[in-house]
């Protein structure tokens, strides 16, 4: 195995309970990844972000630390204040 993928691929043949859990780090990853990519694109800081959200800076910066995970509400209204929105899809794959 060459790359990451490669080593994703032979993970998720092998063992399905592992490649779960792998799939709900990576998605986690890209939600917490375009929540910061997103922040510094409107050059706000944690601090801004957290005013506007009404949380405190700690907390944002344990969400996109990935140490902690927010509830729905508070991820809700991180999203709308950074103009950005979830959407729910059909999983290709259902384990």
């Amino acid at each position: 195995m060459k790359t990451w993928n490669d080593y994703k691929e032979h993970v998720y043949k092998v063992d399905s309970e592992i490649a779960k859990d792998m799939k709900e780090v990576e998605e986690l990853a890209a939600i917490i990844s375009t929540i910061i990519e997103q922040r510094n694109r409107l050059g706000l800081s944690q601090r801004d972000l957290a005013a506007l959200c009404k949380l405190p800076q700690s907390s944002i910066a344990r969400i996109e630390s990935c140490q902690t995970m927010p509830n729905l509400r508070t991820l809700l209204n991180i999203l709308q204040h950074l103009g950005l929105s979830l959407t729910v899809s059909k999983s290709r794959q259902v384990f």
